[in-house]
């Protein structure tokens, strides 16, 4: 259709072969296929000039409008200069409302052709199968074909109120919470305790208390009522141990261990730039809030470290907690 068209406009086989880069010859070709598919004559050709007949006039007509709409369809997808669409995004409940969206207002500004559609669920959402575009996977991820970008990663720290530590104690070694209401969480994990290191020996301590709670923002609610200590993802405690509502305890015997935090997607040289420019985003955001981080009481940085490296061919993390 393009060809025919370029045709119409040239007025001659010669002249729309020279603005398309083809041969005289490869432009007839394919006028003739057009018509020999239609079974009708859409040009009348002499040695000086070319005629559409009355075929030719709806079909150059029809060809066209179609090209018009699918250039159109075309600078959607491409989101050339402006991305717009939805762009859906899963994230676990407490990182998701205690990070993420808080950055919603600054990416929808950034790009207001974009609409953002938050899911926060401590379920696993299907990217591959459509149910979401971006999701923000915690710890080591499964191989796939989904591709991973770091957004940072977040370590675990043992807290308590002051009320509660002026009424129950100070814990001055692990050991010592055996004599302390210990919040834990109540999903079966893979470690069950909380880590310590001592004397260079990482190992594991079991810990009991009165309550148990299946997300860290029930842990800390509790801990900040002075109900007992309980040990959680950075990313919930760093407004309150900037404010002194939470104690960081134990943190020369806390083994630093880590979480990866990535945002995984379908990626590839056809992803649409409503997504990347999303993804690009947080990347940035959340580098950026680690760097504008603050040194907290007892030497704690408060997560977020990172990078957004790329890695390609990795799929659905296997934790998403916490």
């Amino acid at each position: 259709m393009a060809v025919f068209v370029a045709v119409t406009k040239a007025g001659s086989f010669s002249d729309a072969a020279r603005q398309l880069g083809l041969t005289p010859s490869a432009v007839s070709r394919i006028v003739a296929r057009i018509e020999g598919r239609l079974g009708v004559r859409l040009l009348v050709r002499t040695t000086r000039t070319l005629r559409l007949t009355a075929e030719g006039e709806t079909y150059g007509r029809a060809a066209r409008r179609l090209l018009a709409d699918l250039d159109e369809i075309e600078h959607t997808i491409a989101d050339r200069g402006c991305p717009t669409g939805r762009v859906r995004i899963s994230a676990a409940t407490a990182h998701g409302r205690l990070v993420i969206v808080p950055l919603l207002a600054e990416l929808t500004a950034r790009h207001p052709g974009l609409v953002i559609d938050i899911d926060l669920s401590d379920e696993i959402a299907d990217v591959l199968g459509g149910r979401a575009d971006i999701a923000i996977r915690f710890g080591p991820l499964a191989d796939g074909p989904l591709t991973a970008r770091r957004l940072g990663e977040t370590g675990r720290t043992v807290v308590a109120s002051p009320d509660y530590l002026a009424r129950a104690g100070t814990p001055r070694r692990p050991s010592d919470l055996a004599g302390h209401n210990c919040l834990d969480f109540n999903f079966r994990r893979s470690e069950p305790g909380w880590p310590f290191r001592e004397d260079g020996l990482d190992y594991l301590l079991a810990v009991g208390g009165s309550v148990a709670a299946n997300n860290g923002e029930t842990l800390v609610q509790l801990a900040l009522r002075g109900v007992g200590i309980t040990r959680v993802g950075n990313f919930h405690i760093t407004e309150d141990l900037a404010a002194g509502r939470l104690v960081p305890l134990l943190e020369d015997f806390n083994p630093q261990d880590r979480e990866s935090i990535h945002a995984v997607f379908v990626g590839g040289p056809a992803m649409p730039a409503r997504i990347r420019v999303a993804v690009d985003f947080l990347v940035e955001a959340l580098r950026r809030r680690s760097a504008q981080e603050v040194r907290l009481p007892g030497g704690l940085r408060a997560e977020q470290r990172d990078e957004g490296g790329v890695v390609e061919g990795l799929g659905e993390a296997q934790a998403h907690r916490r």
